[in-house]
């Protein structure tokens, strides 16, 4: 079955990642900015106490590639590659600096106005994420992030702000990058610093629940202000778990596992608690503190559709021995699985796991997909103005291969947007090297270089799929 003929192919960024000018117009310090690279980074986002009192050689997303005055270059070469929609994220803090202010600074508005209408010069959808990995820091500082109910109101007041503002210029919304993170890199995911003495469950699950409700809000105030002009959705940071073997232990356990994950959408999608989540609370000795309403709201504005990323699946197993085994090649840990191939950065290539995973949503959620988030990290070599990435196209060819076949089993899929379609900062290590884009970005680990762009091999083969709405791969 072929892709539909209005199909949102596309690239996707995020503001932390590639704007830079991290105090321009009034921006205030988001929680990314005292975030160093490399291994420093894993080591602070692991102890976030120690990060706020420490001072670093380096802040990658203090000055990122620079979008912030190169996204008219940076928007005329994604229009030359034919792109429909453009994923990126509104940094909270551009719009609101500490983030409990009542007023929005304008000078952060007028930029994204000024990116949106570029966007529209060309045809191309903006499709927008409210809060990628940027909570002010000062909400982080002041009110101990996510786990303040207070951080809902202060949400609420910035979706309102940008969705009036916007809503000539934007359809499409994503309430919360990656939301399940929050359970596995809580600063990042929520601005948690949690104490060795207290229940980190507690404290994650419950500032899940405040980002729940906020999601809620924003979807409710996004009926009141535009209808059903705005399509709001979820974003999950997916890939199917899977047993280690047939035992029907390592099965059981892969299906909690996925439930960790999928509860998020659960409740964004259905609108309430999952009922496996009575005894997960349990036994995690978790008590949610929820005010009057809360359930009436989840349940009254669920989201439109459901996007996510995928990078990878994983394997668990019920043996402690060896899960013992486990790796993390990113931001979860995984068994080896002897079936596939891993990329530079340890994170296991498996594009009929996308497949796996877009049947699975779909059959759990019957609402639209969108994937948002896919593409091959690598070191990069530019030789002659360009870099010939055929690995890149190789990984893309057979994940799109596969996403075509998932349509074909009858799932509905909104667009696709390739992750770092040009060379951004790395949200994990913070480096350069590690680069998805199809457009070379000349700047090193350090910050160093031109900036100046260059065209990849696989920015023509991308362009080529587009033109022909995937059926020349």
């Amino acid at each position: 079955m072929p892709l539909q003929k209005d199909f949102l192919w596309g690239g996707a960024v995020a503001a932390n990642q590639a704007e830079g000018a991290y105090k321009k117009g009034g921006k205030g310090m988001a929680l990314v900015d005292i975030l160093p690279s490399g291994k420093e980074r894993w080591d602070a986002l692991f102890h976030p106490n120690k990060v706020l009192e420490t001072t670093y050689h380096h802040y990658p997303s203090h000055e990122a590639i620079d979008f912030y005055h190169s996204y008219k270059e940076d928007i005329k070469l994604f229009a030359e590659m034919g792109f429909k929609v453009f994923r990126t994220s509104i940094s909270w803090p551009r719009i609101f600096p500490n983030g409990d202010e009542l007023e929005p600074n304008e000078a952060g508005l007028q930029f994204y106005d000024d990116l949106f209408a570029e966007c529209q010069k060309y045809g191309i959808e903006p499709l927008v994420t409210l809060n990628h990995f940027d909570t002010p820091l000062y909400l982080v500082t002041e009110y101990g992030g996510w786990r303040n109910r207070k951080l809902v109101e202060f949400y609420e007041r910035y979706a309102k702000v940008v969705f009036e503002r916007y809503k000539d210029k934007v359809k499409y919304w994503l309430t919360f990058n990656e939301i399940n993170m929050l359970l596995h890199i809580p600063f990042f995911g929520g601005g948690l610093i949690i104490d060795e003495d207290e229940n980190a469950d507690q404290v994650k699950f419950q500032a899940a629940h405040h980002q729940l409700v906020a999601s809620s809000l924003a979807t409710k105030a996004a009926r009141e202000i535009n209808g059903d002009k705005f399509m709001i959705g979820c974003m999950l940071a997916a890939g199917e778990i899977y047993p280690y073997s047939c035992h029907p232990e390592d099965l059981l356990k892969s299906v909690k596992e996925n439930q960790k994950q999928y509860f998020f959408i659960d409740v964004q999608s259905r609108g309430a608690y999952p009922s496996y989540t009575t005894r997960m609370f349990r036994e995690l000795n978790v008590e949610l503190k929820m005010k009057e309403g809360d359930e009436s709201l989840l349940k009254e504005y669920p989201v439109d559709f459901i996007s996510f990323s995928y990078y990878s699946s994983r394997l668990t197993s019920a043996d402690p021995e060896i899960n013992a085994g486990e790796k993390s090649g990113n931001a979860f840990g995984s068994l080896d699985n002897p079936h596939l191939e891993a990329s530079e950065w340890g994170w296991q290539i498996d594009p009929v796991g996308l497949r796996v995973t877009m049947n699975n949503l779909y059959d759990r959620y019957q609402k639209p997909l969108f994937i948002v988030e896919n593409g091959l990290g690598a070191v990069d070599k530019l030789e002659n103005g360009t870099v010939a990435d055929d690995y890149r196209i190789d990984y893309m060819r057979d994940h799109l291969k596969q996403m075509i076949e998932a349509v074909d089993d009858g799932v509905e899929l909104l667009g696709y947007t390739s992750w770092g379609c040009i060379d951004i900062v790395s949200a994990g290590s913070g480096e350069m090297k590690k680069r998805y884009g199809f457009i070379y970005v000349d700047r090193d680990n350090e910050g160093n270089g031109t900036g100046k762009r260059y065209k990849k091999k696989s920015f023509d083969w991308y362009k080529k799929v587009i033109e022909t709405n995937g059926t020349d791969l």
